[in-house]
């Protein structure tokens, strides 16, 4: 307390001014249409972009929270446009209807990207999700763009996943326009890149025409981007094209994955073990 006395002492001159200088200038502005105006409008101004800061802070440090509500929105939105590729598909033959539990056999599974490899010749990938969160090998991954990848191990609360870009990862496409069906297999290089291979150099094959996920998947949808071909080459002493792919996932800026479940994965691959064991 009498330090703040010796400071107002010490200062009482400095303090008489300014409090001079403020009675003055609100006598003015209270008494002079014009200077009120400004004042009033320079205020707002200001105070307007005080205001407008402080929103842009605040929705800064939700952007978190925006970005998960907008992946589990396009979880769901990715569930009905693989319900509604099964059901009103334009290749679906005249009289064919088709199950309602195969169009709905696929679910998703958000999940946050936590340490991520793009420069190895077998990448991985760690997201956040495991076994609690119903995550289990062999699921798919996707992302909001394309093909990410496939589970290979699993804990409680986290999952490592087989990346598309790894040279033993190898997944069915279809070209789009040319309706062809081959293997993306990455070579290891670019990670923008991935080659599509075993499709016949007999077919008519488009620049920049969409790979896809192929019918002939269980772990993917079906029509999942995989990428778009920039360039097709052929060796004349080889049946099949030299396709590359630039791919539709941006590794190096992957944030949210998708977990894709095949609630009829494993009925299909019992039915298919049986015959495996048949052939024995």
């Amino acid at each position: 307390m009498l330090q703040l006395v010796d400071f107002v002492v010490r200062n009482r001159f400095f303090l008489v001014f300014v409090l001079l200088e403020v009675l003055s200038v609100w006598m003015i502005v209270r008494n002079n249409t014009y200077w009120g105006a400004t004042y009033f409008n320079t205020s707002n101004y200001y105070v307007a972009k005080t205001l407008a800061f402080s929103n842009s802070v605040r929705d800064y440090t939700k952007l978190d929270e925006i970005n998960a509500d907008l992946a589990s929105e396009n979880a769901h939105l990715h569930a009905q446009v693989a319900r509604l590729s099964q059901t009103n598909s334009s290749q679906l033959p005249a009289g064919y209807v088709p199950d309602s539990a195969f169009a709905a056999r696929f679910s998703y599974t958000v999940a946050k990207v936590v340490d991520n490899e793009t420069n190895k010749a077998n990448n991985v990938i760690t997201i956040d999700k495991g076994t609690a969160h119903g995550i289990k090998p062999g699921m798919g991954v996707i992302s909001a763009t394309g093909v990410v990848g496939k589970v290979r191990f699993c804990s409680q609360h986290y999952s490592v996943i087989t990346s598309i870009l790894h040279s033993n990862f190898m997944v069915s496409s279809k070209l789009v326009r040319s309706k062809e069906i081959g293997y993306a297999k990455w070579d290891g290089k670019d990670p923008n890149l991935i080659d599509m291979i075993d499709v016949s150099k007999y077919t008519k094959v488009y620049k920049g025409d969409s790979a896809v996920t192929s019918d002939q998947n269980s772990v993917f949808p079906p029509n999942i981007m995989v990428g778009k071909v920039q360039s097709v080459a052929v060796n004349p002493n080889q049946t099949f094209y030299n396709i590359v792919l630039k791919l539709a996932t941006d590794f190096r800026n992957l944030s949210y994955v998708y977990v894709v479940q095949n609630h009829q994965l494993v009925e299909q691959e019992n039915l298919k073990a049986r015959t495996i064991e048949l052939k024995k």
